[in-house]
């Protein structure tokens, strides 16, 4: 794990499962209908239950870039946050990607939540970059911070090595210096 201050917030990057994350958030990168398939929505439904995605799916359709929210009902978070960061083609965009950010963290804000965690958006089957995903997501935490009410901790969760290196090395160059971290970590693409 690596994390980097933006004052009041802190924001980490780990290597891991998302539907274990301890948080009271966890963000579902999701579709505009919210059915939940594969990879990182397929595990959070896995873990904390079918009523996830119906729970979702009764709320959409939305536009991309919008956000609804559902109990974590058997995951150890409280709220899933379905960033809907696709439409029905599957396919993503930077300003989407963007919005939904800035959604997700709106919604966990005005839950009153303190720490969410975030998967890479778009970056599974949206196809989008990892580098420029990551790069676009910090982004939009870095301008959120200086709004955020209830949120402090901010993390991503991305599944596998390389995954983690680029992000680590795009939050180097949104971020700046580390506060924590291993030495050997990378922070520039």
């Amino acid at each position: 794990m690596i994390a980097f201050s933006v004052p009041p917030l802190r924001v980490e990057l780990a290597e891991g499962d998302l539907s274990t994350e301890q948080v009271d958030a966890v963000v579902n990168a999701a579709n505009n209908h919210f059915w939940m398939g594969a990879g990182v929505a397929g595990a959070l439904k896995a873990r904390g239950g079918p009523e996830i995605e119906r729970e979702a799916m009764a709320r959409g359709p939305v536009e991309p870039g919008r956000c609804v929210v559902t109990p974590g009902f058997r995951l150890a978070a409280r709220y899933v946050v379905h960033a809907a960061v696709m439409g029905q083609d599957l396919r993503t965009s930077g300003p989407v990607i963007e919005a939904a950010t800035r959604c997700a963290l709106d919604a966990a804000d005005a839950l009153g939540a303190a720490s969410i965690a975030f998967p890479a958006l778009g970056t599974g089957v949206g196809g989008f970059p990892m580098a420029e995903c990551a790069g676009l997501m910090l982004g939009v935490i870095k301008a959120f911070a200086p709004r955020a009410t209830s949120v402090r901790m901010v993390r991503f969760v991305l599944f596998g090595n390389a995954s983690y290196r680029t992000a680590a090395g795009a939050a180097g160059e949104v971020l700046g210096k580390a506060v924590d971290g291993p030495a050997d970590c990378p922070l520039s693409s």
